[in-house]
């Protein structure tokens, strides 16, 4: 099981969230002052390519005792002073500031980008109410930071909301007007899936560039190393009702005798518990997730295309499935369901968790959409993964650039053109057929919306398309009118095929389907995979 499904405890706020991996504290990294008009991604380019000419060194930091032996909650109680907060005094439209390091030394080095050069933001612990805690911070030395957050005018005028935070090896997350913490984005995902052991690159380093001007974005860069490659890049984040990341990237891999199994470019992290598809006795809320799917769209070259949905799972045992495609025209974890009915959780409020929407700006190139999911006993873990594998892996001593912007979207969301699925069931209702048959078949009710479906006149016939894979056959495949709401229906019943030397279903079944009229496609087509 890759790390970082293990080790991440996931309490309700993002600064009480555990890490993913194990960090320690960069090297030194010497700037000189009068680079700031002419900083760019270059800089940190030439950075990233001298430091992939060298053996890969972790960095190595001993943590003041004091922090070591330190709880969690105790951690919790270190706060950054809010008079402290970079940019403030200035009453710019963007303000930062900085996490302390906690008990493993997960460490960064800060600069700002100003009129005046690049400089560095060091250590102070007179920066930080350290709470209840009995420390000597005078002792400690320059510790670099846990961390960077900053804040906007994101849902009023008179108050910074958190905006984007990058916490924990490559990890960062961001909101949008009125949504609340819940998936995250990395810089890169390296054999997370794969049979070698995954491995966890790491921001090192940040340069936070001074807002000069009223709506422009807030620029930050950040120097990225591994054991099998470094990067830099450059994030301008543009908030508003969705907010938009946009990543440059320039990715250096270096030469080593270990290749890269699966490298996945522009990845997402979240968590599905249980849901409309999944319910769990004995839970009073009806879902518990922070997405509930995966929604992917291909690009054809002629201006067409196909949408797909993937309902979540919280499997019995870990996941991998893959959607092969010549061009990617986007993919996201999407929380789509948007009720608060659907989760009846007053604290967790996951109908304003964000959905994250990834979009190429430069060609990916031919490849696939990786989606992992893995099993997790309770909503503190993360255990759903998504990224972009592209089909040509970059040669050992190569590098590549990368281009996407996420947005990190709330009520009004991407959606397909024509039609989409609003929720997905399993389950039997009352039925005339045997205990006996019953036990063979498996049924699903899939509500669908969208334009093409509401143009449609009352008299449409519209037929449902539905497909499973060879070890198992559709026994039926229905689409209706719900009289009581007037959206779509389909209703599809399908039986495992068992094999004469198998005492079971070895093989998930997968399952395709989708809406038609007179031949024209009304909808997304809805993918799932049966497991049990």
């Amino acid at each position: 099981m890759p790390a970082f499904f293990r080790v991440f405890q996931r309490p309700r706020g993002f600064a009480s969230r555990a890490r993913f991996a194990t960090l320690v504290c960069a090297g030194a990294l010497a700037l000189s002052a009068g680079q700031a008009n002419a900083w760019s991604l270059d800089d940190v380019s030439a950075l990233a390519s001298q430091r992939v000419k060298t053996p890969f060194k972790q960095a190595s930091m001993l943590v003041p005792a004091e922090l070591s032996a330190m709880e969690y909650d105790n951690y919790r109680d270190i706060r950054f002073k809010p008079e402290s907060t970079l940019w403030r005094a200035d009453k710019l439209a963007y303000e930062a500031n900085f996490f302390h390091v906690g008990s493993h030394g997960d460490s960064v080095r800060v600069n700002e980008i100003n009129a005046a050069g690049v400089k560095r933001v060091p250590y102070d612990p007179a920066k930080f109410n350290f709470g209840k805690n009995q420390l000597s911070p005078k002792n400690w030395g320059d510790l670099g930071y846990g961390g960077v957050r900053a804040f906007s005018n994101l849902n009023s005028p008179t108050y910074k909301d958190e905006l984007i935070v990058f916490s924990g090896a490559s990890y960062f997350r961001a909101l949008g007007a009125g949504q609340l913490y819940g998936l995250s984005a990395r810089g890169l995902a390296v054999d997370t899936a794969g049979p070698a052991k995954e491995e966890f690159p790491r921001f090192t380093d940040f340069w936070l560039e001074k807002p000069a001007t009223e709506g422009g974005p807030l620029t930050i860069y950040a120097l990225m190393d591994s054991e099998r490659m470094t990067g830099a890049y450059r994030f301008d984040v543009k908030p508003g009702e969705q907010t938009v990341t946009e990543v440059h990237a320039r990715i250096f891999m270096r030469a080593t005798d270990k290749p890269v199994t699966t490298l996945g470019l522009a990845p997402l992290t979240s968590m599905f518990f249980f849901g409309e598809n999944q319910p769990r006795p004995g839970d009073f809320r009806p879902e518990v997730h922070d997405s509930d799917g995966l929604m992917i769209a291909t690009d054809d070259g002629k201006g067409g295309g196909e949408w797909l949905w993937r309902p979540l799972q919280n499997p019995a045992s870990p996941l991998v499935t893959s959607f092969s495609m010549k061009r990617l025209k986007g993919f996201g974890l999407m929380q789509r369901d948007r009720a608060f009915k659907s989760y009846e959780d007053t604290e967790a409020r996951y109908e304003l968790r964000p959905s994250a929407w990834v979009t190429p700006l430069n060609d990916f190139g031919a490849g696939k959409v990786e989606l992992l999911q893995f099993a997790t006993p309770d909503e503190t873990h993360d255990n759903v993964a998504a990224y972009w594998v592209p089909e040509k892996l970059p040669a050992p001593g190569q590098s590549f650039d990368l281009a996407y912007q996420i947005a990190w979207q709330g009520k009004n969301q991407q959606l397909p053109p024509n039609g989409w699925v609003t929720q997905s069931r399993r389950g039997t209702g009352y039925s005339k057929l045997g205990a006996d048959a019953l036990g063979q078949q498996i049924q699903f009710v899939i509500d669908f919306a969208g334009p093409a479906l509401d143009a449609l006149p009352k008299d449409a016939k519209v037929e449902a398309i539905t497909t499973a894979s060879a070890n198992a056959r559709v026994v039926e495949s229905l689409a209706y009118r719900n009289p009581a709401t007037g959206a779509w229906r389909l209703t599809l019943r399908v039986e495992r095929l068992m094999t004469a030397n198998a005492a079971g279903p070895a093989q998930p079944v997968e399952l395709r389907a989708f809406l038609q009229h007179d031949k024209q496609t009304l909808s997304e087509t809805w993918t799932n995979l049966l497991t049990n």
